[in-house]
């Protein structure tokens, strides 16, 4: 079983997934979705359909001083109908504070070009919550 982690946005959601035996975490996508969640929730079945994921990871973006953004009603509206959709797969969240920091740190060592960047922010910022959530689970082992 493979974990799924989300980078829930406005417009894009990035895509990450790890490999079967869980040890790494690759970009998959970024879902352009213009707050349309049904477009997100029909892509994110075809992915299920293509692996077998039994917990969908999802960034939670929580302010520097720990308290909660506007933004993270929004993502617990989409866990929501993530949960009524996909009842079988466990949801997981995790602090995201510094996952799109490291991500554009990450694009500007590998000097990848402004226009690419955002294209991809967000699936960086997915693999990042993914191996948060790796680490977390490694360490209360």
């Amino acid at each position: 079983m493979r974990k799924l982690g989300i980078d829930y946005g406005d417009s894009r959601v990035g895509i990450a997934i790890t490999d079967e035996l869980q040890i790494t975490a690759q970009g998959l996508e970024t879902i352009h979705h213009n707050g349309n969640d049904k477009l997100v929730l029909k892509r994110l079945e075809e992915i299920l359909n293509q692996y077998e994921v039994d917990v969908f990871v999802i960034g939670m973006p929580i302010n520097m001083d720990g308290s909660k953004t506007q933004r993270v009603e929004v993502t617990q509206k989409f866990i929501h109908k993530l949960r009524c959709k996909f009842p079988k797969i466990a949801v997981e969240t995790i602090d995201e504070r510094l996952t799109t920091v490291a991500a554009h740190k990450t694009m500007n060592y590998l000097n990848i070009s402004k226009t690419k960047k955002r294209g991809i922010v967000d699936t960086i910022s997915a693999v990042y919550i993914l191996e948060t959530y790796m680490n977390k689970q490694k360490n209360s082992n």
